[in-house]
């Protein structure tokens, strides 16, 4: 049970991230900035690229983060080898990792935390399914 809803919540994780390119609200005067912005970047504007090509980076590093952490979640639920489990569970978390801080946005940060523990989970702890 355990490993279905560290699966569940893995894949909960990996879909915030489509927020990145689903349709933006409609605009609420008084209301916070929408947080899932490719568009705006502080580390890769400054940098010289334009709207567009950060936005390419963003949706590449989505990519990253769903094929990756979809990847884990199957693990987990017993559907591919455990052998599999740090490769793709690494490569997600890092993806949505360099995602978030790239196109950072305060209310991401608990997505940061997230990411940081699944790495250390793996990485430092060792942990496996």
């Amino acid at each position: 049970m355990d490993k279905l809803l560290l699966a569940g919540f893995i894949l909960f994780h990996a879909s915030i991230h489509a927020s990145f390119v689903s349709p933006r609200p409609p605009a609420v005067a008084g209301a916070p900035a929408w947080p899932f912005d490719l568009g705006r970047s502080w580390l890769l504007t400054p940098m010289g690229l334009g709207r567009q090509a950060a936005r390419r980076v963003g949706i590449a590093l989505l990519a990253l983060t769903l094929v990756g952490l979809a990847l884990g979640a199957l693990v987990l639920v017993g559907l591919l080898p455990v052998g599999l489990w740090v490769p793709p569970t690494v490569l997600g978390a890092i993806a949505s990792l360099g995602l978030l801080v790239i196109f950072f946005h305060p209310w991401l940060v608990l997505g940061v935390a997230i990411d940081v523990a699944l790495l250390w989970g793996v990485l430092v702890y060792g942990r496996t399914p």
